[in-house]
């Protein structure tokens, strides 16, 4: 199983999908991606708002990174599924036991294809982060040092009109 996203056309949207089998139980894992404590180490917004289906969110760049972004709880079903309205996209996390651990399904659906290279190469680094969260340690690299790293492998692989939005500022 490779830790590299892959970029698919579903509905009409373009979609970033990540699978990663982790050597954690599904409700470790469900803590990571659902408690702010946890999300502080690897996901790149601060995310406001109660953790029930329909709940109304907002994700705050801290850094000022970009602006602030009001979204929602679309599905919320402990342990396997928890899935989020991030402006004018989509983020879904499902969850599935496997052996002593889960593979972690992640898809980041949206609709302008000249991000996916960045946006890839961002959410690889996020999930990078949270592999080393859950394991306890320190990343040896920071996420911009990991995403310059990881990018040109998702601009090759994704292609030229995958790769017309910039790096993240």
């Amino acid at each position: 199983m490779s830790d590299d996203g892959i970029l698919e056309q579903v509905d009409g949207r373009w979609q970033l999908r990540f699978v990663r089998r982790l050597p954690h139980p599904p409700a470790t894992v469900w803590r990571a991606i659902t408690e702010p404590e946890h999300l502080a180490a690897w996901f790149p917004a601060r995310v406001d708002g109660e953790r029930a289906l329909g709940a109304r969110l907002t994700f705050v760049f801290e850094n000022g990174e970009g602006p602030d972004t009001e979204g929602e709880i679309t599905a919320y079903d402990p342990p396997s599924r928890f899935e989020l309205r991030w402006g004018d996209e989509l983020l879904r996390f499902d969850l599935r036991p496997d052996a002593d651990g889960c593979v972690l399904t992640f898809v980041d659906a949206f609709d302008e294809v000249g991000k996916a290279a960045r946006d890839g190469a961002g959410w690889h680094a996020c999930l990078d982060l949270l592999e080393h969260d859950l394991a306890g340690d320190d990343a040896p690299w920071t996420s911009g040092d990991r995403w310059a790293e990881v990018h040109p492998g998702y601009v090759e692989r994704f292609g030229p009109e995958a790769a017309t939005i910039g790096p993240p500022g």
